[in-house]
């Protein structure tokens, strides 16, 4: 076999599949990317045997056909260091000893037989399909991973739930001390129907579909126990997390009555500044008047404290209210607004924040519990 491909474009394209493979796998031919050439393009693979993600490119001078696996390290920090250039691959069809040639040098490797790469599992069950707009599911990816589970015991909770309905998908993630829903009514699916898709292939996803141009669609394949989606280019499939997802609407308040509205950045900036005093635990407390919110942090075993003072608009009774530092850092750092409304009952139930002003045909709303004080 024998092919011609830009090195940038590979290594793009590979840096994109390199987040697949684990760093120990439990069979080591996973280690590698699977290079499958077909006429005049080569198709790469990579899987952790969970997930499986696809890359279709064109390729140039090709001779040949079949299939071999490389090391996924190996390929990239070469990859990495080369300016960009045509690589020329060629290798033998027996031995699968590989010879990458560039414009000032050669490189030498064995690869393995691609025989031997474990194949996709075939769709099980009854299977569903979609077409959904790949930048509103990269929006929705993106609203909500930071916001995911990280506890084993909780392993339904370590994944970005989708909602389906015909007009609308709702994507919701939780750790069980903020919770995020972000709904958006541009994607019409057409059918009803949800499932969990882990943090990692998200985020992958995520990526992969940014790739994608202006307008373009991905293709949504859904079994019993897996996902696929597919772009011109990309294709990446894998399993669900199995279990009921909690009736996420049942824990947001629906007539919070107090509201204060509040430039993004200011709190977020106030609250990166005074959290440097906080305590073990990471406690900030903000005291809310009408026309200004104080931020306060204290560590008395060390006898420090800080206050910041922002301008707001507040509507409700003076009150004080415990949030966790970091927690508050993360979602004023992912709200993708200027002003960010804060609506409140009392100091011991959760608040819930949310833009101003959604985007047309978007709901985002996102719910963080508070501290004691």
């Amino acid at each position: 076999m024998k092919f011609n491909v830009p090195s940038k474009q590979l290594f793009g394209n590979l840096s994109i599949l390199g987040k697949i493979v684990q760093s120990k796998n439990a069979i080591s031919i996973l280690d590698n990317f699977l290079f499958t050439l077909d006429d005049d393009s080569i198709v790469v693979t990579a899987s952790d045997s969970e997930t499986t993600m696809t890359v279709r490119m064109p390729v140039f001078d090709a001779e040949g056909s079949g299939s071999f696996a490389v090391n996924v390290k190996n390929i990239l920090e070469l990859l990495k260091e080369l300016a960009d250039q045509p690589v020329t691959f060629t290798v033998d069809d027996e031995r699968f000893d590989i010879t990458l040639d560039y414009l000032n040098g050669q490189s030498r490797f064995v690869g393995i037989d691609g025989a031997q790469y474990p194949q996709k599992d075939e769709p099980k069950g009854e299977v569903v399909e979609m077409q959904l707009g790949c930048a509103e599911v990269a929006k929705g990816i993106v609203n909500t991973a930071y916001a995911v589970g990280t506890e084993e015991i909780r392993r339904i909770m370590m994944g970005i739930y989708w909602d389906i309905k015909p007009d609308n998908v709702t994507f919701v993630a939780s750790d069980t001390h903020k919770l995020v829903r972000y709904r958006n009514s541009k994607l019409q699916p057409g059918v009803t129907t949800s499932f969990i898709l882990p943090q990692k292939p998200a985020q992958v996803l995520a990526n992969m579909l940014s790739k994608s141009e202006d307008g373009a669609n991905v293709s949504v394949t859904l079994d019993e126990r897996s996902a696929t989606f597919e772009t011109a280019d990309y294709s990446l499939t894998t399993r669900f997390i199995n279990g009921k997802y909690p009736n996420y609407e049942s824990v947001i308040p629906k007539n919070n009555p107090y509201e204060m509205l509040v430039d993004r950045l200011q709190m977020l900036n106030a609250v990166r500044r005074v959290s440097v005093f906080s305590s073990v635990g990471g406690l900030v407390t903000l005291d809310l008047s009408e026309s200004e919110v104080k931020v306060h942090t204290q560590d008395v075993d060390f006898s420090t404290y800080a206050d910041e003072a922002i301008p707001c608009d507040y509507k409700g009774q003076s009150m004080v209210m415990g949030f966790n530092d970091d927690k508050l850092v993360e979602i004023l750092g992912n709200m993708p607004c200027e002003m960010v409304k804060l609506t409140l009952s009392d100091p011991s139930r959760a608040g819930v924040f949310m833009p101003e002003k959604n985007e047309e045909g978007e709901d985002l709303l996102v719910l963080l519990m508070p501290m004691m004080i």
